[in-house]
């Protein structure tokens, strides 16, 4: 067995092909996250992207995508926006950690979404959290039914507000798959506001994340492309989604929605537009991501597990990633844990959001 280390566009037809075959055989979750052309995209724009492909007698066994940094420090493969992370190895594979590591020459390798039943990786797991899913493979009526019985509410609310959309401002149409640029755009335009106004980093400030997200939007077939959902009410669009799909999962990335029309909800309107349509185009999940909020505890079926941590080799390297990460994540961590701290922490954000509108006006 034997370690060769590539930049994602280096890689073969019969590579990529072994890589669909291992990943379809896993069992896992189709997660577009995980299949070869989420790595190509992110290589295209991440000049430090590489894989190690493991090969066995000669063969290809395995796929481990990730990113180097200095000192031999290596993340997942688009770390910051990517929802689950891991190696593709063919089941029994003699391989350690240490081992993929040492082959890399990566110290350590951070991960944020680690998939469940990454044996390589998962003892090394510092955190467990939930990855909240709409469930659909019964169809859009079974799902409608069972949240009628979980939140009939909320269901009654939120149907309640599409209708009265309807009514007061125009025809209310949903587009699943929609191609034009420009709502693309809206939707980045949107997106960034609500970051800027919620105190968090604008994750499209980044040129790699908005130039990803864009060829992402333009790509089609394969087991990755980006997919965008938009609302429109009289024509105007009013609520919009980014994310990615492969034959079988649609994976939740960048919901966003016009604040003037807050008022109806028009975000989770859309989500249940979009898990209808799903359910008729043979998309079983929506996965809604990691992260607390309320509209995924309203909607979702079920949880995925998904990690965080890092995985190390003994030496400088992960000594360096330890004191530069862990004391950080730790503090995150504690905050998530206690309700008041985060709720402080939240008005916090938000108080440095509105400051920092106050000085763009």
């Amino acid at each position: 067995m034997r370690v060769q280390v590539v930049r994602p566009d280096a890689l073969g037809r019969e590579e990529i092909a072994v890589w669909r075959e291992l990943r379809a055989g896993s069992g896992a979750s189709a997660s577009p996250f995980m299949e070869p052309e989420f790595t190509l995209a992110v290589g295209r724009v991440r000049p430090t992207a590489r894989v190690a492909v493991v090969r066995q007698d000669g063969e290809p066994a395995g796929f481990f995508p990730y990113e180097r940094g200095p000192l031999g420090r290596g993340r997942a493969i688009g770390f910051g926006v990517s929802d689950c992370q891991g190696a593709i190895l063919r089941p029994g594979l003699p391989l350690t950690s240490r081992e993929l590591l040492r082959a890399c020459a990566l110290s350590a390798w951070e991960y944020d979404n680690l998939e469940a039943g990454q044996t390589l990786f998962q003892p090394s797991a510092a955190a467990e959290f939930g990855s909240p899913v709409i469930d659909v493979r019964a169809g859009y009526a079974a799902y409608e039914a069972g949240l009628r019985g979980r939140s009939p509410k909320f269901l009654k609310t939120t149907l309640a507000k599409e209708r009265r959309l309807g009514r007061r401002v125009g025809e209310v149409r949903f587009v699943f798959d929609e191609p034009d640029p420009a709502a693309l755009r809206t939707l980045m335009e949107w997106k960034s506001a609500q970051y800027r106004r919620t105190g968090r980093r604008d994750r499209f400030a980044k040129e790699w994340i908005s130039t990803l997200v864009q060829r992402l939007h333009e790509t089609r077939g394969g087991g990755c492309r980006g997919l965008l959902s938009v609302l429109y009410v009289a024509g105007r669009p009013v609520a919009a989604h980014f994310g990615l799909r492969s034959a079988t999962v649609l994976s939740c990335w960048f919901p966003a929605y016009d604040p003037e029309f807050a008022r109806y909800s028009p975000g989770l309107i859309l989500h249940l537009r979009m898990a209808e349509s799903a359910a008729a185009e043979g998309i079983g999940v929506l996965d809604l991501g990691r992260g607390a909020a309320e509209y995924k505890d309203a909607l979702k079926t079920r949880e995925l597990r998904v990690y965080e941590g890092a995985s190390t080799r003994p030496g400088a390297g992960a000594v360096v990633h330890w004191l530069h990460r862990e004391p950080v994540r730790r503090a995150h961590h504690y905050v998530r844990g206690r309700p008041r701290l985060s709720g402080f922490a939240q008005r916090t954000l938000n108080r440095v959001g509105a400051l920092r509108g106050a000085r763009r006006c």
